[in-house]
C-alpha cells in the first residue's frame, strides 16, 4: 500500500513538472511585442510589507582645523597623487566620519579632513588593528594606497587605503 502510494505521488509529480516545462516552452518561443532590455524589463519595486534595509550614512563631523600629519598626506592629496601612490604607503590624519565593522573580515572607516571637494574629501579605509576608533575620533591611519578595488556587488573604489594601521588620537 504504502509502495503504490509513493509510486502514484512520483507520478503525479513527474507529471505535473512536465505539464508546467511544456507552457513554459511554449511562452519562451513567442516571440517578443518589442525588444526590451532585462534591465527594462525587472520589477524594482520591494514586495509589499519588504524595507529596503536603511542606509548608514556618514555622521555630520566637523573636520575643521584637522593638522596634516608629518610627513603624511591630506585626503585630496592621495587622491590628487593617486597614480603615484599606488602600492605605496600613506599616512593620513582625519575624522571617523562612518565606521562598518567585521565585513569581509576587515573593519571599514570612512575618513576625511576638511580637504578636497565631494568625490575627493572621503578617504575609504580597510584595517583590521585594535582598538577601533568611534565615528568622530581623531586617527592617524597608514596603510597601503590601492587604485580601482572592485569587490564585486557594486562596491568598487577608485581609491582605497588598505591593511592601514589606525591609531586613535
Amino acid at each position: 500500500m504504502l509502495k503504490a502510494t509513493i509510486a502514484s505521488v512520483l507520478a503525479l509529480s513527474t507529471a505535473l513538472s512536465l505539464a508546467g516545462c511544456g507552457q513554459k516552452s511554449q511562452e519562451a518561443a513567442k516571440p517578443a511585442a518589442t525588444a526590451q532590455s532585462p534591465a527594462d524589463s525587472m520589477d524594482r519595486t520591494m514586495p509589499e510589507g519588504v524595507e529596503h534595509p536603511a542606509v548608514n550614512p556618514a555622521a555630520e563631523v566637523d573636520v575643521a582645523g584637522i593638522a596634516k600629519a608629518e610627513g603624511g598626506q591630506t585626503v585630496a592629496e592621495v587622491y590628487g597623487g593617486k597614480d603615484a601612490l599606488a602600492g605605496k604607503p600613506v599616512t593620513v590624519r582625519g575624522k571617523v566620519v562612518k565606521l562598518n565593522t567585521g565585513i569581509m573580515g576587515r573593519n571599514w572607516l570612512h575618513v576625511r579632513d576638511g580637504s578636497g571637494a565631494e568625490g575627493t574629501n572621503d578617504l575609504t579605509v580597510t584595517t583590521t588593528s585594535t582598538p577601533l576608533p568611534k565615528v568622530g575620533d581623531t586617527v592617524l591611519v597608514t596603510g597601503t594606497v590601492v587604485l580601482d578595488k572592485d569587490f564585486g556587488m557594486g562596491y568598487q573604489y577608485p581609491v582605497i587605503v588598505e591593511d592601514a594601521e589606525v591609531k586613535i588620537e
